[in-house]
């Protein structure tokens, strides 16, 4: 068995630090001198760059995968952030405009307030309307202690929708003129012409054409588009001369025995927020 001679390690290690102190030296001495650098030199030189720049690589191509990732996880967060703002902006979108429309129907009240300074009225909101009864009935948030009766017309934008049919503390029901309800209580009207004014009922509602019909008129005068129609006051379940809406076309009934009178609204049976309800004449009982 071979014996293990460290005298012989250490000369070893002193020869090769012996040759590592006199390279440097040598490097240290050509730099100062501005000499070029040895074979040996480049050789050792070249290689510590290789193996620096094999070393380095993956390092480098970790952490550039790492920013990658970092900056794909900033975007999504950026992005969320982005959505997040873009739902709230249309969420705000669509308040502003549900507020330019009730700011609008409260304008158009408020003008038709106007035009009804001979009268004692209440204003309402809509607080109910069943799809299944759209064209029939809507509640409104004023009752009798409010003073309203049955029998009192409502009014909305430009004209008349209706009547009061059931009243509570707090709210009622008004029936609409777009009503199919053959029993209700319909308006006696007046249609202003150049030949005259007619009277006549104003009982049913034409859907296709969006018209109310006026039957049951008086005379036999000669109506164009455009004559106006309002309340007659005959009855006495409603005033007088409150706005209904134009005549757009007169022709006789599928019998042959009556003319049908049909009338444009003034006001949007469809979409109606706030109501004017007339109680009774302005300085009366």
């Amino acid at each position: 068995m071979k014996k293990f001679n460290p005298n012989k390690n250490i000369i070893i290690a002193l020869i090769l630090g012996i040759i590592v102190v006199t390279m440097l030296s040598v490097t240290l001495a050509k730099r100062s001198s501005g000499g070029k650098p040895n074979v040996v030199q480049s050789v050792v030189n070249d290689s510590v760059a290789i193996m620096d720049r094999v070393v380095s690589a993956p390092v480098k191509f970790v952490e550039n995968r790492v920013a990658d990732v970092q900056g794909l996880l900033d975007t999504y967060h950026e992005n969320e952030r982005l959505k997040e703002q873009l739902d709230t902006y249309d969420n705000a979108v669509q308040q502003n405009k549900n507020k330019d429309r009730e700011i609008k129907a409260l304008k158009e009240e408020l003008a038709l307030n106007e035009t009804l300074s001979d009268y004692e009225k209440v204003t309402a909101n809509v607080i109910s309307r069943s799809p299944d009864s759209w064209q029939d009935i809507l509640v409104i948030d004023k009752g009798s202690k409010d003073g309203l009766e049955d029998n009192m017309a409502v009014m909305s934008q430009k004209g008349l929708i209706g009547r009061v049919i059931e009243v509570s503390l707090t709210s009622a029901k008004v029936e609409l003129l777009t009503s199919s309800n053959q029993t209700s209580n319909h308006f006696p009207v007046r249609i202003s012409s150049e030949g005259g004014e007619s009277f006549g009922l104003l009982n049913n509602y034409d859907e296709k054409s969006g018209t109310l019909i006026v039957d049951q008129l008086t005379g036999n005068t000669e109506f164009k588009e455009g004559d106006v129609v309002q309340t007659s006051g005959l009855g006495g379940n409603s005033p007088a001369d409150l706005p209904i809406g134009t005549v757009v076309e007169a022709k006789v009934d599928s019998f042959g025995l009556d003319r049908n009178v049909y009338v444009k609204p003034y006001a949007q049976m469809y979409d109606i927020s706030v109501v004017t309800v007339v109680t009774r004449m302005a300085g009366g009982e």
